[in-house]
């Protein structure tokens, strides 16, 4: 006769981890140790980011004890009419685009350069991203310096080679102020895309290379087929960010012309902030900025978009 033994109840939780149980006091301690980190952020980006959001939908104006009335899209339908803005915002547009495209293409090539096998490759580095240590405030008055019309090193060096036909008031010119500033953006912001840049070449599998070189492609084959699509989620990144970077910029051209001459540099940050701290429009200022938050926003999900295409 078979006996039938009684099996014992399988825990079907076993093996399994705990989930952990917190306590409200748990919770709570959890949040004040996060309170002096998030504190700053909400009191010093957060909330002065809703409050100009909410500024651009009023006639908000300096001065004391002035009071606010909330005006709608008021300030947009005026903005729209405002050809001053809009010539801000295409010259803002060329300086981003010419600063962003003559960033990557040399700053692409110094860091291909500081990823060979170099003498004395580490001092170069270091001299490669000093500009970057400088304040964009004095970059403009060193290179304001250089322009100068009169005892700039760029016109003295045009003297001394005896052309005195290529001697201008580079920052005073109209045809010659943008191009100049630019000159300047793209000096000053290089060094961290190529800090961004030579990071990703040194995240390029060697064997690559090797595998390519053995099949008989050339260098710029090489470049092409495998620095190039290696690199480009890096490339995206930087390029976006350098994009905003730019079109946001304010202190270097603010230094070096203050818009001048005949608006012809002037930027939309320019634009906003003479609205806001020299006509005291606190309320169009702050539409100013939530345009322009909403048009870069579109243009880069449009960049990005075909970007990461190109890249799949």
């Amino acid at each position: 006769m078979t006996t039938l033994t009684e099996q014992p109840d399988v825990d079907r939780g076993a093996g399994r981890k705990p989930r952990p149980t917190w306590a409200r006091s748990d919770r709570m301690a959890i949040y004040l140790l996060l309170l002096p980190s998030l504190l700053p952020i909400v009191l010093l980006s957060v909330f002065p980011l809703l409050r100009g959001m909410y500024l651009g939908f009023t006639d908000a104006r300096a001065g004391r004890n002035v009071d606010i009335s909330f005006t709608g899209l008021a300030n947009y339908r005026e903005l729209l009419s405002d050809e001053l803005f809009w010539n801000s915002f295409k010259i803002g547009l060329l300086w981003a685009v010419g600063v962003t495209v003559l960033q990557f293409v040399l700053a692409l090539g110094l860091a291909l350069l500081l990823n060979q096998q170099l003498r004395f490759r580490g001092v170069a580095r270091v001299l490669a991203v000093v500009p970057w240590a400088m304040p964009p405030v004095v970059v403009g008055i060193l290179w304001k310096l250089v322009y100068h019309p009169d005892a700039g090193l760029l016109n003295e060096f045009f003297y001394r080679i005896g052309a005195d036909g290529l001697r201008t008031n580079w920052l005073g010119d109209f045809s010659t102020a943008l191009p100049a500033v630019i000159i300047v953006g793209v000096w000053a912001g290089m060094p961290q895309t190529t800090v961004v840049l030579l990071a990703g070449l040194q995240g390029v599998p060697r064997e690559l290379h090797e595998a390519a070189a053995v099949d008989g492609a050339s260098a710029w084959h090489r470049f092409r087929r495998v620095t190039l699509p290696s690199l480009m989620p890096v490339i995206v990144a930087i390029t976006s960010l350098d994009f905003i970077w730019n079109f946001n910029s304010f202190g270097l051209v603010y230094v070096l012309t203050a818009g001048g001459p005949g608006g012809k540099t002037m930027l939309p940050m320019l634009f906003a902030y003479e609205e806001a701290f020299r006509y005291g429009n606190y309320g169009y200022a702050a539409a100013l900025g939530n345009v322009m938050v909403v048009i870069i926003v579109a243009l880069l999900a449009v960049y990005l978009r075909r970007r990461l295409k190109e890249a799949n």
